[in-house]
């Protein structure tokens, strides 16, 4: 069906719009992908779909229009690979994904980093893997157990980095903002570590993992990264075969002791940080020390 048919179901406003099936949801992504959509087709889309707000079904179809048509990595070795999706970056706070990466790498098991800088004034993950030295490879085909891999999302799939870039111009997120979220683009046994930034979105998020099958860890991640906030420990879920189950409770009361963290977030000073803790001069904050081991666990359910 051609998309204009889809904008005027999604397009009539929050109380009037209707939504759609997976199937519909799959055809109308999958155009997007393929280039079939003008430029005033791909606005009018992202507008309504931001008014509207996707469903599990919508994102679970989207989600297939991708699984057919993105790049996705190999593990000959056959450990599950460990998804990190990395889109918010740091505001506030030292953005401390890569440390997470690093210390699951040394885990053994294969992570592979997908990320993309948003917006120019937040440090970025890109920005803080490339102080420590790791570089984003462009054309990605295998990942080694114990290895860490950073892939552009243009290396995933061009449009969908495209769809990502409207942001800038239209200043409002989209479907894609969510989308890359959910995103595993490997094949084989996985562990998807993604996050949420208003609880509101943690149901939403939850059923279309279910539908989808995917092994995951969701948490509400610091500054919307898929970390856990070093000073006080989130609620985590695992999510495997369909069933979704709490694995940490959102840590209450006051903080007894605040962890020892970098002062500023540049990516030169939290890289530094990153070494420190690795090499054993810093500890790893608990509640991140918490998440790695929860990984671990669903990798072990993954693989089993």
């Amino acid at each position: 069906m051609a998309i204009g048919s889809y904008i005027k179901d999604i397009g009539r406003g929050k109380e009037g719009a209707r939504d759609l099936t997976r199937e519909q949801a799959a055809d109308l992504m999958g155009q997007i992908l393929d280039g079939q959509v003008s430029d005033l087709e791909l606005g009018a889309f992202c507008i309504a779909m931001r008014i509207k707000s996707e469903t599990p079904q919508e994102m679970a179809g989207f989600l297939d229009a991708l699984n057919q048509r993105m790049h996705k990595v190999q593990n000959p070795d056959g450990r599950p690979v460990v998804v990190l999706p990395s889109y918010n970056g740091a505001r506030k706070l030292a953005l401390l994904t890569p440390l997470l990466a690093l210390l699951l790498a040394r885990e053994g098991l294969p992570v592979l980093v997908h990320a993309a800088s948003t917006e120019a004034s937040r440090v970025s993950t890109q920005n803080v893997l490339a102080a420590l030295g790791i570089t984003a490879q462009e054309a990605i085909k295998t990942i080694a157990n114990g290895e860490l891999v950073q892939a552009p999302t243009s290396a995933l799939h061009p449009r969908l980095q495209q769809l990502l870039e409207v942001r800038r111009t239209l200043n409002l997120r989209n479907s894609a903002h969510s989308l890359v979220k959910l995103l595993v683009p490997c094949t084989g046994p996985h562990v998807l570590v993604t996050s949420y930034t208003h609880p509101e979105y943690a149901d939403s998020m939850s059923a279309t993992l279910q539908t989808m099958g995917t092994t995951a860890l969701l948490l509400r991640g610091l500054e919307g990264e898929a970390v856990a906030d070093p000073r006080r420990c989130p609620r985590m879920q695992g999510i495997h075969q369909g069933q979704c189950n709490e694995l940490e409770a959102r840590q209450e009361g006051s903080l007894v002791q605040l962890p020892e963290l970098p002062a500023e977030i540049d990516a030169e000073t939290t890289a530094r940080y990153t070494r420190q803790v690795l090499a054993g001069e810093l500890p790893v904050p608990a509640p991140i020390a918490r998440q790695v081991q929860h990984i671990v666990q669903l990798a072990t359910l993954a693989q089993a």
